[in-house]
C-alpha cells in the first residue's frame, strides 16, 4: 500500500457533513504511514508480484523528483466497460507521481501493460468508488460511505479519493481525451529524408523527426 500521508481533502461543504436522513456520517479513518505500513506494503507487493492476491496488480509510477520507478499494490476497477484506478487513501505519493507523468503501468505476474490516465470529476468518480469498496473491503474504514450507501454519498466524498480512468497506451490519441498528450498524426511522424544544398559541399542526407 502507499507509504506516504495523504493531504487532507478540501471537504464537500455542509452537504458532505450530513448523511442521508440527517444523520451524522461515520468518521473515516485517516491513513498514517509508519514502519508497519512499509512492511505491509513490501509483503503485499511481493505477493501481488507472484499473482497470489486476487484482483491485485503492481502499479508502477515514475518518481516526480527522482525519476526512479515506484511500485504499489492496487486493485483496479472494471466498470461501465472501462478500467479505473482508485486512490482510497487520498492523494498519496503515487497519485502525485501519476499526475505529473500522465501515465502508469500495471503488472500481474509477467504481464505488464502501460496506460495513460485521466483524472475524473466527482460525478464520474462516484459509481467507480461504490464499485471499489465492494472489491477492496480492507479500505472501507477510509470511506464515510458504506458499501450499501447510494452513489450520491460516494460523489460527496470523491474529492478525498482520486479516481483515474486507465486508457491503454495508444488509444488516447484515438479517443482524443483532453489533457492527455496526444501523438502527432501518423503521416507527420514518419521520418522524412531531406536534402540540404550547402555551398561547396555535396548534398547531405538528414533525417527529420518532428517528435
Amino acid at each position: 500500500m502507499p507509504a506516504t500521508t495523504p493531504s487532507q481533502g478540501h471537504g464537500s461543504g455542509e452537504a458532505g457533513k450530513q448523511a442521508r436522513g440527517g444523520q451524522a456520517p461515520r468518521p473515516a479513518r485517516q491513513y498514517r504511514p509508519g514502519r508497519s505500513r512499509h512492511l505491509e506494503n513490501t509483503i503485499m507487493s511481493a505477493l501481488t508480484r507472484a499473482g497470489l492476491v486476487p484482483r491485485s496488480y503492481l502499479l508502477t509510477t515514475r518518481g516526480r523528483k527522482t525519476g526512479r520507478p515506484r511500485t504499489n499494490p492496487v486493485v483496479p476497477v472494471e466498470h461501465d466497460g472501462r478500467r479505473w484506478l482508485v486512490a482510497p487513501y487520498g492523494p498519496v505519493s503515487w497519485v502525485h507521481n501519476a499526475r505529473a507523468a500522465g501515465r502508469v503501468s500495471l503488472t500481474r505476474r509477467r504481464d505488464t501493460r502501460d496506460y495513460t490516465i485521466r483524472e475524473v470529476p466527482p460525478d464520474e468518480a462516484g459509481p467507480v468508488l461504490k464499485r471499489y469498496v465492494r472489491l477492496a473491503p480492507s479500505t472501507r474504514p477510509y470511506f464515510q460511505a458504506t458499501k450499501d450507501s447510494p452513489v450520491e454519498d460516494f460523489i460527496t466524498e470523491a474529492d478525498r479519493h482520486p479516481v483515474f480512468e486507465l486508457i491503454p497506451a495508444g488509444e488516447d490519441r484515438l479517443r482524443g481525451h483532453p489533457g492527455i498528450r496526444r501523438t502527432p498524426p501518423a503521416e507527420t511522424c514518419q521520418r522524412a529524408t531531406v536534402q540540404h544544398a550547402l555551398p561547396g559541399r555535396p548534398l547531405a542526407r538528414t533525417e527529420r523527426d518532428p517528435s
